[in-house]
């Protein structure tokens, strides 16, 4: 069968509702994408343990619930227009950090100790629930990053293409996927509107939510849009 039709998702994208290294809202990000020509997005903002904008002296609800906003505005704002908005997250351990897919806000509210979590559990624990885990850019080399850890046996896929690295990172992702026979994924790692570019997934058919990006990932039915 001969695909016409594509549709482009961005995977890997930060608000500035919930990540401090982020310019732009939700709401911007999703019209941008949508003037792009995307067919939706998966809101991943940083987790709590990442380069966070949520305070961390709150209550454990209403810093789930102000994690959830960028996401909550950039779906209102999409609502007028044929885009999808899902929801994801990136959760880090010390610089090491997961693209995770296909939980919500339920997950969060029930497990105010996943903080203390190790790698491993926190792998086991959201697989074990459902959801879906990719690991992000594992071969970045930077200053908030001090060693490269490698977890093939505990996630679902590897950030083969990540917009914000160097080609030699995500050489070394596309090659650690293959050795291991591990899913793949790709993202722009978006923080500001201007570094929208055609990064990302693109699919055969338009996706439904989020379990529908998951499925669809696992069945292979989509190409990856690298840096034109």
């Amino acid at each position: 069968m001969i695909h016409t039709k594509r549709y482009k998702y961005e995977t890997h994208m930060h608000t500035r509702e919930a990540s401090a290294c982020a310019k732009n809202t939700g709401a911007e990000l999703a019209l941008a994408h949508i003037k792009a020509g995307y067919a939706g997005i998966i809101v991943t903002d940083h987790f709590f343990n990442g380069n966070t904008a949520i305070p961390e002296f709150l209550p454990w609800e209403e810093r789930v619930n102000l994690f959830c906003k960028g996401y909550e505005n950039a779906k209102k704002a999409a609502e007028p227009y044929p885009f999808h908005v899902f929801f994801g997250w990136e959760y880090a351990f010390d610089g090491t950090e997961f693209l995770t897919y296909g939980l919500d806000k339920t997950f969060l509210f029930s497990h105010p100790d996943m903080l203390s979590w190790t790698p491993e559990e926190y792998c086991y624990r959201v697989r074990k629930s459902g959801g879906f885990i990719s690991h992000a850019h594992p071969f970045r080399e930077a200053s908030y990053i001090p060693e490269i850890r490698l977890y093939p046996s505990l996630v679902d896929a590897v950030e083969v293409y990540n917009g914000r690295n160097i080609k030699p990172y995500n050489d070394k992702a596309i090659k650690y996927a293959e050795e291991y026979s591990l899913l793949q994924t790709a993202g722009s790692d978006t923080h500001y509107t201007d570094e929208i570019i055609g990064i990302g997934m693109e699919f055969y058919r338009e996706l439904s939510d989020i379990r529908d990006f998951i499925d669809a990932v696992k069945r292979g039915e989509f190409t990856i849009c690298t840096r034109p």
